[in-house]
Parts: C-alpha cells; structure tokens; sequence
C-alpha cells in the first residue's frame, strides 16, 4: 500500500474549483448531474437481479430509498450513493443457483441477517473505536476471501458465456476499450457501455425474444409480496434452509464492511472531507446496514456505497450529496415501469456471461490488490497458512460433490458453503496463531479526536468492479 493519505477535517479549506453547493448551480444542471449519477451505478445495479434472478424494480426502487436512508443517517453530509452489492452473489447463488423464485426469499433472509452484522460493527465502533475493531479483520484473512468470492463464481460466467461466444467477446471488448482507452463519463460507465453494446449486438444475431417487453406494462408496483421474506413464514417454511441461509450468507458481510470503509475513504480523499470522523464510521455503517436489511426483507439485494459514484464526483467536482439524492429519486421512479424491468428481463445468457466473466475476475484482482498494497508479509508461515486454508477449503468445498459441508443439528440439516467455512477459519486463525501484526489498525487514527484521520485504504479502493 502507498503511503498512508489524510483528508481534512469538517470545515476545512474547501477544494479548488469544487462545488460543495450545487443549488449555485440552478435546478437544471442540478437534475443533470442527479441524472449522471444514476446512470453511473445503473449497469452494475440491474446486473445484480439480472445475475440472481430477483426483481430488477424491487432493485431500482431500493437502491434509491436505501440511499436516501443513508444520507438521513449520515446527516445528509455524505455524498454516496447506494447500488446492488456484487459481493452477496455468491450467497445468492449457494442457496437458489438458478434464481428459483421459492428458494430468493431464503436467501434474501440470510442477507437481511448479514445486515445486522453492520449494526453490530457500527456499535462497536462507536463503544471502543474504529482501530481496536479492525484488528481482527486483517488484509491476510479479507483479500483471500474477496479473491475466493469471485473464483467460486467464474463457472457461471463461462457457462453463460459458452451460449454464444461472439456475442459475450463484444461485452468484453466494450468494457475493457471503453476502462482504458475511454475519457470522461465512458470510462465512469464501462459496464453500462458493455451490456448496451453487447444487447444491441444479440438482437441483431437474433437471439433475443421481446416480445415480453410488449407485453409489460409502463406502470405497476416493483415489489411482490410472494417475493419478499415475510412470505416465507407459513405451513411450508423450511426452517433448515433458512438457518443454511443465514449461516452461508452471514460471512460476506465482513468483506462488505472492509469495503465500506474503503468507500467512505475514497469519498473523504475525492471531497476533501473527513467522513471517517464526521458524520463518522458508525454512521455511515449503520445507514448501510439498515438499507441492506430493508432491501432484503422485501426482495430485493444487498445495498452497498458505489465506487462508480466516487468517480463521478471525482469527475465533475461537484460535491453536493444533494444531487446524490436526485439520483435516488430518478431510481425510484424508474422502479414503477415494468416495461423498463422486462427489457432487462429479456437480456441474453451471452451478455450477462460477457459482462460478468470480466467483472468476477476484477473481483478476484481487487483482493489481490488487497494483499499487495498493504504489504502482507508471506514470508511469515502465519500468513501462508491462514491464505492458503482460506483458498483451499472455500474453492475446494465449492466445487466438490456436494458444494458444500453438511451436517444435522437437531434434526435440522445445515449446509455450509465452502466460503463460510473459509471467512471463519481465517478469522479464527488470524486471532489465535502468534505473529500477528499487533499494529495494524486497518490504517485509522490512533486516536478518534486527531486533527487528521488516515484514511484506512487508499482512495481507489472501492467496490467498483472496473476502477483504476
């Protein structure tokens, strides 16, 4: 990792040529901005329900009320936008691996309880501080885990790939010309750019059947009672996959909480502001907790801070989390068309592989990137162990007969993924094994009342699948 960066505190010099006030602006180009902004989360939030087979509107309309949750939470000063979390994937498809609609809500239940390990974390935050926290979550035991989670779902993309290769090389081509060779908004928006791309290029081939988008309606209500948890709970509720679920899923959301932190890092350094101390971790957790709860409970993914939106603000230098929040509201309403969710419904196996072959193996990299830029030392044993167990029993679990470790308590069977089974090993082995690196702190202050606050990761670590 390079060196340690530090953002002033609240009410420091503001940024040359940055707007931290966009009603300077004028309504207009305030709805613009908003717009952008929710164009840039757009590609990677409609792929999560694409991926997993849960509902493209229930996706829109709380991606949009989880952020405005959010910024109420974090006293409106943080401006972050909430969109589908790519690191839940994996859970998703353990529990309903070809997007069954009667096994999503078991799922979506043990993500709403992965939400509540935010709340958890966000407390303890707040009782003993940020840096004797992050101690137990070290980049030896959270990159093999981010390494895991998108090696375990590589399969799938080269299956969906295999339906038609030429096709999924456009998404391919789109993405990665468009993240290196593209200037301004293009490069923000890789993946959008490669889903449209490799869309247009299916329904020319004539692989693509819309005649469910003329069938859709323009208006109607983007949540389903039968799609939601609360459904569950009757004659026929299958209490061995619930506790399956919560145990498979539950896990992920430490890796999610380390990006959170990186997050809130990268939007402190961009805005020149210490989010970190104020509104504070334990807020900004909690927002993302709560949003990730609600929007599970009523079907749709996980919520998590957007690093494509960091790059917009980057971009346009316009700071106000005002415009944040008009992207938001554009979301909602885009979540009451069901003509605009059956156009996502119809996207071709080819595209959705295309796209998703890239974005799981970014996932992969960035928890390589993890492993370097902090510099873990595999010259310790400890090191080696707690990678390798991580590595071997999650992608060694995953694809064994079973996909999985199961076993009966109380008559009730539970089946543990192979990256559940990885995340608590690593945990535990990182606390118990000697050599461990008493100083690391995840890089926060020392001390919470500092004038300055290191920024825990570097500034482009974010959940942005295509990020420099």
């Amino acid at each position: 990792m390079s060196d340690t960066k530090t953002v002033p505190t609240m009410g420091a010099d503001d940024a040359p040529d940055a707007v931290y006030d966009a009603r300077t602006l004028g309504a207009p180009k305030m709805t613009i901005f908003g717009i952008q902004h929710m164009f840039a989360m757009f590609g990677a939030t409609i792929l999560v329900p694409t991926l997993t087979g849960l509902s493209v509107s229930a996706t829109l309309l709380f991606a949009g009320l989880g952020t405005l949750l959010f910024h109420f939470l974090a006293k409106g000063k943080v401006p972050a936008f909430l969109g589908s979390s790519f690191a839940f994937i994996a859970g998703y498809a353990a529990i309903a691996p070809n997007g069954e609609a009667a096994l999503l809500p078991y799922a979506c239940l043990g993500v709403a309880c992965a939400g509540l390990l935010y709340l958890i974390v966000s407390a303890l935050f707040k009782v003993f501080g940020p840096q004797r926290i992050m101690r137990f979550f070290p980049p030896v035991v959270t990159g093999p885990i981010v390494i895991c989670i998108g090696l375990i779902l590589a399969p799938s993309a080269i299956a969906n790939c295999e339906t038609n290769w030429p096709v999924a090389l456009v998404a391919i081509a789109i993405i990665v010309i468009s993240n290196i060779w593209g200037r301004g908004m293009i490069r923000i928006i890789p993946i959008l750019l490669g889903v449209i791309g490799s869309y247009v290029a299916a329904a020319f081939a004539g692989v693509v059947d819309f005649a469910p988008v003329a069938d859709a309606a323009w208006i109607g209500l983007p949540v389903l009672w039968d799609n939601t948890v609360f459904a569950l709970f009757g004659p026929n509720f299958d209490a061995g996959l619930a506790i399956t679920a919560i145990i498979t899923i539950m896990p992920l959301a430490f890796a999610t909480i380390i990006e959170h932190i990186g997050d809130m890092s990268a939007i402190s350094s961009t805005c020149n502001r210490n989010f970190i101390a104020e509104p504070g971790l334990h807020r900004t957790l909690l927002g993302d907790g709560l949003a990730t709860i609600v929007a599970s409970l009523f079907g749709a993914p996980a919520n998590t801070t957007y690093g494509e939106n960091t790059g917009v603000l980057a971009l346009t230098r316009v700071f106000d989390p005002r415009v944040v929040r008009i992207a938001a509201c554009f979301a909602i309403l885009f979540s009451f068309c069901p003509k605009f969710a059956a156009v996502i419904s119809c996207m071709p196996a080819c595209v959705i592989g295309g796209v998703s072959l890239v974005l799981y193996g970014m996932i992969s990299a960035v928890g390589i990137r993890n492993l370097v830029e902090n510099h873990v030392d595999f010259m310790m044993s400890r090191n080696v162990l707690i990678t390798a167990l991580i590595l071997v029993l999650s992608l060694g679990i995953a694809s064994s007969a079973a996909g999985a470790i199961v076993f009966e308590v109380g008559g009730v069977t539970v089946a543990l993924s192979g990256l559940a089974v990885g995340s608590v090993v690593g945990i535990l082995l990182n606390i118990i094994l000697p050599g461990k690196e008493e100083g690391w702190d995840g890089g926060l202050a020392a001390e919470a009342e500092a004038d300055d606050v290191p920024l825990p990761l570097e500034a482009e670590v974010t959940n942005l699948p295509i990020a420099d």
